[in-house]
Formats: structure tokens, C-alpha cells, sequence
């Protein structure tokens, strides 16, 4: 088996190309992330080191997950296409443990192979990724990659394995082949569904439902973390691809009702060959349903969370001006002084928030620092709109504290043990408690549990003839009066850097593995298929025409894909609002169109490219004044080949086979 292995490489080498390239990738970029992460923690601990490695495990989670995807969907299509290639092995004895070997030994070898190059390319790029962390501001200075090792066998061994993996189930399949499949001609796929991806896919989306119910139930507030609206999608998104022939053939029919009606006969033969290989519609459908799903759920999550975190700010600002900068922005003292300047206006509120921070005792024994703000608890009644869920905001006085329900001690009357900026240890009772919301909202105490804090903004609430006298006490001090809406526009939301720039790097990376999954699973379908080409140029089809006919069959699959990948955008966005709904936000959801529409371009153009390419080539007509036949027995076996009835009258004759 092992001679055998490694002859079909050789002959069939185009249909590794993609799982060769996968793997290459994605070792290379697990191990610059490795890399990357050891010499992170030779670093000082910081918010710095943290959002780095954040950013480059997250990289490296979805590359792992993605090159696993490709290079499973790659060996599935690889071996239903070569399903007469595989019975003619079992007509000739092999047994199924024999097939079963053999495409785990075609995989082991391309896994070794991209292994290795994946590890120089890692290696060679690690030190580029640091200078430009550094350059870019997303590391300190010292930042550089060591001589550690272990990043280096991780990756390596990691991507061999990836590579058994996704073909172990190829395998499965490869061994149940009967021997009389050598003898089909037809390509239809009777059964592209079995028990084992049945169950698995089956069992990933229950999985996801159920995960994300339970959230909901007991804590919302989880699937408004970064860390779990990144990685969370990944079971939706495999469960659909695992899932696929079974939802492509209906989003088919639905695509192509109005084409097959609006033309003779090409609608009908790009559906009947869409349903009928529905494997390699779905080989197709697959990538692109991933980098859909992946773009819209992540880029949706994140917009549709900092659009909540305007919403919810908007409503718990009560204030119809706010101030900033000058002596409005300072010391408590100095800030009082505006605040009270601004009070004397007829009919206006001032309430001045100074920032600080608090670390609590948590569970006894953790530590947790959190931020807060110091008030005073009259202007805070006056003029903010705390959703508060218990107690009372008139109640906080020095003794006591505000809190969300985020915090482990979040009952009216319990006292808090914590430490005040300065490291003073108290414990304040707890008069109110506000709704969760999205989350890091921070607690409110008085200006005496706030020592050394710097007021960062004056709310005032005045009415709109008073809109005048506000601005000129604010210029008087210095200050800048912004309405609610100016403030909340030029603050909120905050779009962290190292959270745009690890969006990037992983959209990019999914990107790529679309790019090398589509051109590799295309250019596989359309050199099986030279036949089919062929036999369309003899029913009177003309270049033009099976060019037609081809290109619409593959951007049919990608525009399926990409309906698909919106289903799976839709549901996790669904669920992300159900979250701000019972955390207390009204907050829509924002589907990012652009970057989607943008991807499912790209890999629209990439498709047409990568089957119009091989099918002008392949879809040549005979040559003149000779017809097709395909020889019912070669000639080494004791036939003639050839037609069985001769050449037809008028044409040129008609030689065997040789």
C-alpha cells in the first residue's frame, strides 16, 4: 500500500496541492504565534502583554480550526471523487483496511511534507511578526523572539495531526467502498450523508444550542465577551459544513426556480448537475459558508456590541450637556468650583464625575481591581439614570457603595470588602445594584472613597433656554460644552486597536484558506469532469455556452455557501441580541454588509477563475470529422475499443484503440 500511496501522489498530485498548502500555512502561522506567545511571557505582566496574547491566540485558535476544516473537506471531496479508482482496488482484492491505510498514508506524507515547510516559513517569520508588533505599537520595546523550542515541535506535530484527522474520516469512507463501484459511470451522489456525519454534525449543533441557551439562562453576560463570540460561532459554522449536502440541494432549488423558468435549458442543466453531484456543490458551498459565517459573526458581534455600549450610555446619561476639558477636568476642588457655576443657572443640575479605581475581594480570596466613579450622591440623583434593578441611588452616602450585578456581592445591605485608590481597606454596604447591561459599567461611591481622583467630565442637566448660559460658564472656566449626543458620539464607542488588528489578522487568515479551499476543490471538480465537457460539445453546446454553463455551476455553489454563511451570521447576531435583552439593553443588531458582500465577491471572482481556467482547456470539441466513443474494452484486456457500430456514414473512419 505504501508503493501505491505514493504513486497516486504523484499521478493525482493536484488534488493534495490544497491540503499541502493548508497545512504548510498553518503550521507556519501556529508556529509564529507560538513563538510569539513564548516571548511574550518572558515579558513584565501588563494590559500590553495581555491584549498580545490575546490577539495572537485567537490568531492561532482560528487557523488551527480553519486549516482543520479545509484539509477534511479537501480528503472528503478527494475521495468521492476517486470512488471508481477505489473500487477497481477492491474489485482487484484490496481489502477495506488495506484503503483505509492508504489514505491515511497519502495523508501522513503531505502532512510531513507541509509540516516541514511550514515549520521553515515559522520560523523565518517569527522575528518579522515581533518588529512589527513593535513597530505598530502592540508590544514593548524589548519585545523579540527567543530561541525556546518547544513552539517549534508543537506546531509541527500539530499540523501531521490535522492532517490524520481530517482524512481519518475520508478514510472511514474510503474503506466501505464496494467492488462493483468500478463499474458505475454515473456521478450522482446517492448517499453523500453517512451515519458517522450525520451524527457528528448533528451532535455540534445541538451542542451549539444548547451551550448557547444555557448562557442565556444562567449568564447572559458571557456571550458578550470577545473570547466567546470569537470562538463560540466555530460550532455553528462546523456543524453547517458537516451538514452541508443535506442543505444545499434545497437552496438550489430555490436559487434556480426563476432561472429554469426564464431559459430553455441551461437553468435546468446547471441545477440537475448542482443536485446531482451535490458533494461537490457542497466541497464548493463549504468555504465560503466558513468565511461568510466568520466575517459576520465576528465583525457583527463586535458592532453590534459597541453600538450597545452607545445605547446604554445614551440612557444612563441623564445630562443634556457635559463638560470636559479646562477646570472642568482636574481636581475635585477645582472641578467643584465649575460644578457649582454651573448649578446657579436657573433650572440646571450639575453632577461631576471623577475617576477611580477600586480592587474587591472576591469569593474571600481573589482579588479584583474594577473601575468606579466618585459622585456626588445628590447631583447623582439629580441628574443621572442609573438602571437600577435594587435599593436606591439617593441612598449612597461615605458609608456605602453602588455596584452591578456582575459583582459576586451585589445584595442590598451586604457589606464589600475593598481597597480605596490609595490602598485603604474598608467595607461598604451596598445601597443599590444596577443592572449587569454590557458589562464593566463600574460602581459609584462619594468623593471621600476617591482620594487623588481627577474629574474627567461635568454632566449638566438644564433646560434648552438655558443652552446659552451653559456655554458661557463653560468658556469661562475653559471648558468644552458638548450636547448628550456630541459627547456620546465623540466617546463611545471606544474601538480598541489591538481588537481591530486581531480581527484583521484573523479575517486574513480565513481569507486565505477560503482562497486555497475553492481554488483547490474547483480545479479538482472541473479536471474530473473533462468527460462531462465533452459531451456536452457533442450534444451542440459551443465553447461559449459549456463556459456559460461551468461558471454558473460554480458561482451557484459560492452564492449558496454564502446564503448559508448568512444563516450562521444570523443566528449568532440572534443570539447576541437575546443576550442585551435580558441584561437590560435595547440595543439593535448591526450585520456587517459591506465586509460580507466584499468576501462573497471575492470568492465569486476566485470560483469563475479557478473553473474557466482548466474548462477551456477541457471542454475542447473532437476532432473534426470523428465522433467520441468511449471504448467498452481496452484492448489490452482482448477488445477493439472503439465504437461498437462503427463510424457513422459520412465520416472519416473510425481507428481503435491501441
Amino acid at each position: 500500500m505504501l508503493k501505491i500511496a505514493l504513486r497516486s501522489l504523484r499521478r493525482r498530485w493536484m488534488t493534495q496541492v490544497g491540503t499541502f498548502v493548508a497545512v504548510a500555512l498553518g503550521v507556519a502561522l501556529m508556529t509564529v504565534m507560538g513563538l510569539g506567545l513564548a516571548a511574550s511571557a518572558a515579558l513584565p505582566a501588563g494590559a500590553e502583554v495581555v491584549a498580545l496574547n490575546s490577539m495572537l491566540g485567537t490568531a492561532g485558535g482560528v487557523s488551527s480550526f480553519v486549516a482543520a476544516f479545509v484539509v477534511a473537506s479537501t480528503f472528503s471531496y478527494a475521495v468521492a471523487a476517486r470512488r471508481r479508482e477505489l473500487g477497481l482496488l477492491r474489485l482487484a482484492g484490496s481489502t477495506p483496511g488495506q484503503l483505509r491505510r492508504l489514505v491515511m498514508t497519502e495523508a501522513a506524507a503531505v502532512g510531513l511534507a507541509g509540516s516541514a515547510a511550514g515549520l521553515f516559513l515559522g520560523r523565518e517569520g517569527a522575528p518579522l511578526m515581533a518588529r512589527w508588533t513593535v513597530t505598530e505599537g502592540l508590544a514593548p520595546a524589548g519585545y523579540a523572539i527567543g530561541d525556546q523550542t518547544w513552539p517549534l515541535h508543537t506546531a509541527f506535530w500539530t499540523g501531521v495531526l490535522v492532517a490524520l484527522s481530517g482524512a481519518y474520516a475520508a478514510s472511514r469512507r474510503a474503506g466501505r467502498v464496494a467492488p462493483l463501484e468500478a463499474l458505475r459511470e454515473d456521478l450522482t451522489d446517492e448517499r453523500p450523508m453517512t451515519p458517522g456525519r450525520w451524527a457528528a454534525g448533528g451532535g455540534l449543533l445541538l451542542c451549539a444550542v444548547a451551550l448557547t441557551g444555557w448562557q442565556l439562562g444562567s449568564d447572559p453576560g458571557a456571550l458578550l465577551k470577545r473570547k466567546t463570540y470569537t470562538v463560540q460561532p466555530m460550532l455553528l459554522i462546523s456543524a453547517c459544513g458537516l451538514l452541508a449536502p443535506v442543505l444545499v440541494r434545497p437552496v438550489v432549488r430555490v436559487l434556480m426556480w426563476v432561472p429554469v423558468r426564464l431559459t430553455s435549458y441551461a437553468g435546468r442543466l446547471v441545477r440537475a448537475n448542482a443536485s446531482a453531484g451535490i458533494r461537490r456543490t457542497a466541497a464548493v458551498a463549504a468555504p465560503v459558508l466558513v468565511m461568510v459565517a466568520l466575517t459576520g459573526s465576528l465583525l457583527g458581534s463586535a458592532f453590534t456590541l459597541k453600538e450597545a455600549k452607545t445605547v446604554e450610555s445614551r440612557a444612563r446619561t441623564g445630562a443634556d450637556y457635559v463638560l470636559t476639558g479646562g477646570r472642568a477636568a482636574g481636581s475635585a476642588e477645582l472641578a467643584e468650583g465649575v460644578a457649582a457655576g454651573v448649578a446657579a443657572i436657573p433650572g440646571a443640575s450639575a453632577l461631576a464625575v471623577a475617576d477611580t479605581r477600586l480592587t474587591v475581594l472576591e469569593e474571600g480570596f481573589v482579588k479584583v481591581p474594577t473601575e468606579a466613579f466618585g459622585v456626588d450622591p445628590a447631583a447623582l440623583a439629580a441628574v443621572s439614570r442609573l438602571p437600577v434593578s435594587a435599593g436606591s441611588v439617593a441612598d449612597l452616602d461615605d458609608d456605602g457603595i453602588i455596584v452591578t450585578e456582575e459583582w459576586w456581592q451585589h445584595r442590598v445591605g451586604d457589606r464589600v470588602p475593598l481597597w480605596l485608590a490609595d490602598g485603604t481597606a474598608v467595607r461598604l454596604r451596598i445601597v443599590a445594584v444596577m443592572r449587569t447591561g454590557t458589562g464593566d459599567n463600574g460602581a459609584y461611591v462619594t468623593p471621600r472613597n476617591a482620594p487623588g481622583a481627577k474629574v474627567s467630565r461635568i454632566e449638566v442637566r438644564a433646560p434648552a433656554s438655558a443652552a446659552a448660559a451653559v456655554r458661557e460658564e463653560a468658556a469661562r472656566y475653559g471648558a468644552t460644552a458638548l450636547t448628550k449626543e456630541e459627547w456620546v458620539t465623540a466617546t463611545h464607542p471606544r474601538t480598541n486597536r489591538f481588537t481591530v488588528l486581531g480581527y484583521i489578522l484573523v479575517l486574513g487568515i480565513a481569507l486565505v484558506y477560503t482562497a486555497i479551499a475553492l481554488a483547490n476543490t474547483l480545479l479538482m471538480a472541473t479536471s474530473d469532469r473533462a468527460g462531462d465537457l465533452r459531451l456536452l460539445r457533442l450534444a451542440g453546446a459551443t465553447r461559449g455556452q459549456v463556459l456559460a454553463v461551468t461558471a454558473a455551476e460554480s458561482l451557484l455553489a459560492v452564492t449558496v455557501g454564502a446564503l448559508l454563511g448568512t444563516a450562521v451570521t444570523a443566528v449568532n447576531l440572534a443570539a447576541m441580541r437575546a443576550a442585551l435583552a435580558v441584561l437590560g439593553v435595547d440595543a439593535p443588531v448591526v450585520v456587517p454588509w459591506t465586509a460580507m458582500g466584499a468576501v462573497a465577491g471575492v470568492c465569486a471572482v476566485l470560483s469563475a477563475l479557478c473553473t474557466l481556467l482548466p474548462t477551456a482547456r477541457g471542454g475542447r470539441p473532437p476532432p473534426a470529422g470523428g465522433v467520441y466513443c468511449p471504448p467498452l474494452l481496452p484492448a489490452p484486456f482482448g477488445g477493439t475499443g472503439g465504437c461498437p457500430r462503427g463510424p457513422r456514414r459520412g465520416s472519416a473512419p473510425h481507428r481503435p484503440t491501441p
